[in-house]
C-alpha cells in the first residue's frame, strides 16, 4: 500500500494543503515511507505469528513452545505438524485428533477404538512385526493418548499363505535368513 498516497488524498478535499508539492508534500511522501515501512513489518509479524502462514522464525518460535518436536518435509507440513501439536489440551480426546498429534509428532502409527471400553487399538501401517525403536515410540504414544486409555498394540506378521507363495521349501526359508524376525517381515516392505 502507498500511504503517501492514501495521504495526500485524504487531505486533498481540505484543500489548504499543498500535498503535490512544497513542504507539506514532502512531509507527507516522508511520513508515508515510514508508515509504509511499519506496515510492512507489522504484517510479516501478523504472518509469523500464526502457524498456518509462518514460515521462518515463527515456526521456529512455536517448535520452542512444543512438548514434542513434529515431524515434517515440506514448510507447509511443518505448519501442519505444529497445528496438530498445539490441538493437544485436556479435551484432545477424539480419535482423529489423537491421530493428528500422532501423525504431527512423525510417528507413523493409527490409533483405533477397541471393542473394550476405554481401550485404543495402535497400529503401525505398512509395517510387518514390531518396528525398529518400539519401547521409544511406545512412550512417545503414551504421553500423547489420554492417561484414561488402555493402549493395545497390534502388529501385522506373515501369514503361512504368504509363507507360502513366497517359499516352496524349508530350504528357501532357511536360505532366506532363517530367523522369525526375518520371516515376519517378508512381504510387506520388501526386506
Amino acid at each position: 500500500m502507498d500511504y503517501a498516497k492514501e495521504l495526500r488524498e485524504l487531505l486533498r478535499p481540505l484543500g489548504i494543503y499543498d500535498v503535490d508539492g512544497g513542504v507539506s508534500g514532502a512531509e507527507l511522501s516522508a511520513i508515508g515511507v515510514q508508515m509504509t515501512v511499519i506496515w510492512e513489518a507489522l504484517t510479516d509479524a501478523e504472518a509469523e505469528m500464526q502457524p498456518l502462514t509462518a514460515c521462518g522464525s515463527g515456526l521456529a518460535s512455536w517448535e520452542a513452545l512444543l512438548p514434542f518436536v513434529p515431524a515434517f518435509v515440506t514448510t507447509e507440513g511443518r505448519r501442519q505438524a505444529i497445528a496438530a501439536l498445539l490441538r493437544i489440551d485436556s479435551a484432545s480426546f477424539t480419535v482423529a485428533a489423537i491421530n493428528d498429534t500422532i501423525a504431527g509428532c512423525g510417528i507413523s502409527a493409527v490409533v483405533e477404538e477397541a471393542e473394550t471400553a476405554m481401550t485404543v487399538y495402535v497400529s503401525f501401517p505398512g509395517q510387518r512385526g514390531e518396528p525398529d525403536g518400539l519401547e521409544a515410540l511406545q512412550a512417545r504414544i503414551a504421553q500423547i493418548i489420554p492417561c484414561h486409555l488402555a493402549i493395545e498394540y497390534v502388529f501385522v506378521f506373515v501369514t503361512w499363505e504368504e509363507l507360502e507363495a513366497l517359499f516352496g521349501t524349508w530350504e528357501e526359508i532357511e536360505a532366506a535368513g532363517g530367523s522369525w524376525r526375518v520371516l515376519q517381515r517378508v512381504g510387506g516392505d520388501g526386506t
